[in-house]
């Protein structure tokens, strides 16, 4: 599947109704699924989610990863969009909330989190699922929207689901 993903294309940072991204998210799934499919190194799955899912979420101005690199620490990993923090402790930011607590953040509006991290200014709100093998969070995929609300607790369970199916 070298061609990328077939959906109908919308303009990078148009923030969608929250039921026409999930009908794209949807449509986009078995199209990821198969280019991941029998896949298991973890850089190629990130590499490859990263570009797949921001083809996909039109909303989202970052799209990647950061990877657990010691006990309490992530370094960026593979992403689209601008250029990403290196490194973020596990005590700072929305993504160091999620690899800290094995739960995925949904955050409206990211100046209300406390300790949130700007990596981006024009970043409004977040996405943040953590991706386990086994027990264990060995990364996250952070998703950063330019629009408050930009992502939904559906888009958030489907996500969960790719992520759970793809990483074991």
């Amino acid at each position: 599947m070298s061609e990328g993903i077939l959906l109908a294309k919308v303009a990078r940072g148009t923030l969608l109704p929250e039921a026409a991204r999930v009908a794209r998210l949807q449509e986009a799934l078995p199209q990821i699924r198969a280019a991941v499919a029998g896949e298991t190194d973890e850089v190629a799955l990130q590499a490859t989610l990263a570009c797949l899912l921001w083809e996909t979420l039109a909303q989202a101005n970052w799209c990647g990863f950061y990877r657990r690199v010691e006990a309490s620490l992530l370094a960026v990993g593979p992403y689209q969009g601008g250029m990403g923090c290196l490194r973020i402790p596990f005590d700072r930011g929305v993504c160091g909330a999620c690899a800290r607590t094995g739960l995925t953040q949904l955050v409206a509006d990211v100046h209300a989190f406390p300790g949130h991290i700007a990596c981006d200014g024009a970043t409004r709100s977040e996405l943040v699922i953590p991706v386990r093998v086994g027990d264990r969070v060995v990364a996250v995929l952070d998703l950063d929207s330019p629009h408050l609300d930009g992502f939904s607790p559906p888009e958030a369970r489907i996500l969960e689901d790719l992520l759970a199916c793809t990483f074991r």
